[in-house]
């Protein structure tokens, strides 16, 4: 009746631990193993035998697809799942195990070695008995492979050591493998001693780094789970083993130096991959004096090698990344039976289980990129570059205290042309790649302007995918050092030394296309500085133009602009910043748009091949074609027009609207920009009839005399509107404040105007207004510089003695002005740390002033 009544609760005992389980690791991995068994009858697993070895795993998805486990070939076996047994004539598993009390189920699960040494230590009584025990049992194998002094002292000493080596296996409470928490500490039955319990993400939970190989197989009096190995008592911290083994005295010292190992004697759940004395005799001399001393870098090099959880061996079965104490990740993994870090075998000793975690011995030094020089950032795919650097001499000018950035292309950047070149030239192309200031990635923005060592200074573009200097564009594995930042590049960084229009007059094949430009007035669009991406058709995309088609285009000037404008943008696009496939709409100062997108790293345009891309500028780029674009949407009106541009293209329809026409494209594109830099402004009252925006000029003013009748053009600034807000960079705040300006660009008609200096002492006052004699309507600006800016001798020889505390005023007698465009911009005025505010204060004598440059883009 007993045995009836304990088989009829059995399916609900065993149901009720399904659903509790149905959160954790093991129960879900154990799950997956009888979908992938479905084919083989009811209740069977699958797992999974690693080739040449007894150990099997109920595997995780990614091992079961690779069909290995730590990278060697794994065998599929089909198995009863735990509590499941076989009939005979039937598929699968249709039958429940039978249950017995612990002592018996120990024989059931096949751990017939530790069922004796139940028996012959006195222990069967109580595992046959009442109670409610978890029984974490060693297998068979796991006996066999203790080492064999220990065995043997076990063995010989059966009612005292081993006795209590069994109990110390045991809890007084039943837990099953969902009960099992990670980081969870019991008190196993033996002298209050601890069991440290570990459960992960990939099913395997291991008990004082033993893996559970067969769990949850229930008893009348408690549950058995089949472990690993045999296990031994844990004792103090992972702090009293690094202090007391001879093996680690040079890691000892660091760790003891930077105060980390005191964190190693507290609480917690730490792995440590300790480097034994030989790793460090490994290091080069100078490599390793330099980080002993100093006190961060050799603080980051004992973090880096502690994790802040704990990672017994058995519970890697594939390579996963973890992040150290030091901030930076390592990538733990196994071959075979040896545990490898990044990728290295170099684990001699493994699960060394103490309190507060586990110790793995290594027989190398781990060295994070923060305890590195920036030139040691270098991978493998950089050694050209960084090789270079020491062979010509940069290396040594790489201080440690200093602050650096290293623009390092890849090794296939270099040409054997490039490599061939005199030594001197070589060393400066490297230059470029240096930069003097420590900048990060996220510190990166468009239109930043980075000095070099060389004195160069580079240009940042962002774009949506991309990050760019000049003509080269980042790739991934920036990494950070102990004095500065490497970022990878694409190809090797070319500064812009010359205009656009400079670079098309310096090149031959573009000379038709000048001639146009300049026949347009657009060659001073090209000149002046400005952020430009410029499409130039080589001489071959005017074959068949002959002269007379030529000056037929020129004549009509608003075709001629409407056409060589659609090949002009705003903005500074490299091709390599595009990202690859898909495609950027670009509008051109035309109106029209040009369809862009990178193909196979090749630049196209409205379809058509860029011949040669990224030709860098001062005031822009340049994208070669051999084919003048033409914007499809535009008609054209007359029949001679439309008969020469079909000579020249042929890959479009160009549609034909009778007497339609071009329309105008004023110049006005080309705007003066107005960069504002961290000065206060001066305020001063002339008439107060008057109301005007006063402004201090940064740079060397330029003082001249504007005949009457001559015109200018001037831009007004209206009431502006600011806005200042805190952000953090690199954890400081900092104060940004931001200008709404609206400007008008406007056409100042006859105009005269001079300088009046104004000087210490009433006779030289004197002299100045009989030099300056006409009557004054209109203050513009005050300018601050030196007397021999002015082209009056008279005025330098009063000035002459009289130092820098004088005012140059100019003055202007004006016609009426007319307003040409208006614009609205915002500026940054100014980035600074953020500070309390202080009551405010009128600016004094030779305090500080807002200064303004004039910059045209």
């Amino acid at each position: 009746m007993k045995i009836f009544l304990l088989f009829t609760f059995l399916p609900f005992l065993l149901s009720s631990f399904k659903q509790a389980a149905a959160s954790a690791h093991y129960d879900k991995i154990l799950t997956h193993s009888r979908i992938r068994a479905r084919d083989q009858g009811p209740n069977v697993c699958a797992l999974q035998q690693v080739m040449g070895t007894k150990k099997k795993y109920f595997s995780t998805c990614r091992n079961w697809y690779q069909q290995s486990i730590c990278g060697k070939k794994a065998t599929v076996l089909y198995e009863c799942c735990p509590g499941y047994m076989k009939m005979d004539g039937t598929r699968g598993c249709p039958a429940v195990a039978p249950i017995d009390h612990v002592y018996g189920t120990l024989g059931i699960v096949g751990a017939t070695t530790t069922q004796r040494y139940s028996d012959i230590s006195k222990l069967r009584e109580e595992i046959e008995g009442r109670g409610s025990f978890t029984f974490f049992a060693p297998s068979n194998e796991a006996w066999d492979q203790l080492d064999s002094e220990t065995h043997r002292n076990l063995v010989d000493n059966v009612n005292i050591e081993l006795y209590n080596s069994l109990h110390h296996h045991m809890l007084n409470k039943r837990m099953l493998t969902k009960d099992l928490k990670n980081g969870m500490t019991l008190v196993s039955m033996y002298n209050g001693q601890k069991l440290f319990i570990n459960h992960y993400p990939n099913g395997v939970v291991t008990v004082n780094c033993a893996r559970i190989i067969h769990g949850n197989q229930i008893a009348t009096n408690g549950v058995v789970h089949v472990i690993d190995r045999v296990l031994t008592s844990v004792a103090n911290t992972i702090q009293d083993f690094i202090e007391f083994e001879d093996e680690l005295s040079s890691f000892r010292a660091p760790a003891i130096t930077s105060g980390v190992m005191d964190i190693l004697g507290r609480p917690g759940h730490y792995t440590i991959f300790a480097p034994t004395n030989e790793a460090f005799e490994k290091l080069p001399r100078g490599v390793l004096e330099r980080i002993m001393g100093d006190t961060v870098a050799s603080e980051a090099l004992v973090k880096f090698h502690i994790l802040n959880t704990l990672q017994c061996s058995e519970a890697i079965t594939g390579g996963a990344v973890y992040e150290t104490l030091e901030g930076n990740t390592v990538e733990v993994g196994c071959d075979g039976e040896s545990l490898t870090v990044n990728g290295v075998k170099m684990v001699k000793r493994k699960d060394i289980v103490r309190s507060n975690g586990v110790i793995h011995l290594i027989d190398q030094v781990l060295i994070p990129d923060s305890a590195k020089q920036v030139i040691e950032l270098g991978g493998a795919q950089q050694t050209t570059f960084t090789e270079l650097v020491a062979q010509l001499g940069l290396a040594s000018s790489l201080r440690p205290e200093g602050q650096y950035t290293l623009l390092a292309p890849l090794n296939g950047a270099f040409s054997d042309d490039t490599l061939g070149l005199d030594q001197r030239l070589l060393k400066r192309i490297l230059q470029n790649h240096i930069i003097k200031v420590k900048v990060g990635l996220n510190e990166l923005y468009n239109g930043q302007e980075l000095e070099t060592i060389g004195g160069k200074l580079l240009r940042v573009f962002v774009y949506r995918t991309a990050v760019c200097i000049e003509n080269s564009c980042m790739v991934r594995g920036s990494k950070e050092g102990r004095n500065g930042f490497i970022h990878i590049f694409r190809q090797i960084i070319n500064p812009a030394e010359k205009t656009l229009h400079e670079m098309l007059r310096n090149d031959k094949r573009f000379s038709i296309f000048l001639s146009l430009v300049k026949a347009a007035d657009l060659d001073d669009v090209l000149s002046r500085p400005g952020q430009w991406t410029l499409f130039v058709p080589t001489n071959d995309a005017f074959k068949g133009l002959t002269d007379d088609d030529k000056d037929v285009l020129i004549r009509d000037k608003n075709a001629l602009r409407n056409i060589l404008l659609y090949h002009l943008t705003q903005g500074v696009f490299i091709g390599s910043g595009f990202e690859p496939g898909v495609t950027n709409i670009l509008k051109t100062i035309q109106g029209g748009k040009l369809y862009l997108k990178t193909v196979n790293d090749t630049l196209l345009v409205n379809e058509l091949k860029s011949r040669e891309s990224d030709l860098m500028a001062t005031n822009g780029v340049i994208h070669v074609i051999d084919k003048l674009l033409y914007p499809a949407e535009l008609p054209v009106g007359n029949d001679q027009l439309l008969t020469i541009l079909k000579k020249l293209i042929k890959y479009i329809q160009i549609k034909f609207v009778r007497d339609s026409t071009f329309k105008e494209i004023p110049l006005t594109f080309y705007k003066i920009n107005i960069i504002e830099s961290n000065v206060q402004p001066i305020i001063t009252k002339e008439d107060p009839s008057i109301t005007q925006l006063t402004k201090l000029i940064e740079g060397e003013p330029e003082f001249k005399i504007v005949r009457e009748g001559e015109t200018i053009t001037k831009v007004i600034h209206g009431e502006p509107i600011i806005k200042t807000y805190t952000k953090i960079i690199d954890g400081r705040p900092v104060e940004v404040t931001e200008k709404k300006v609206t400007e008008e660009r406007i056409i100042q008609g006859p105009e005269i105007k001079y300088t009046r200096i104004t000087a210490g002492g009433a006779d030289n006052e004197e002299k100045l207004k009989k030099i300056l004699e006409e009557e004054v309507t209109k203050v513009t600006k005050f300018i601050e510089g030196d007397g021999h800016l002015l082209e009056d001798e008279e005025i330098k020889r009063l000035l002459q003695g009289a130092g820098t505390e004088y005012t140059k005023v100019t003055k202007v007698i004006e016609g009426d002005p007319q307003i040409i465009e208006r614009e609205i911009k915002k500026v940054h005025l100014e980035e600074a740390p953020a500070r309390k505010a202080q009551p405010t204060r009128r600016a004094q004598g030779g305090g500080a002033r807002r200064r303004t440059r004039l910059a045209h883009s």
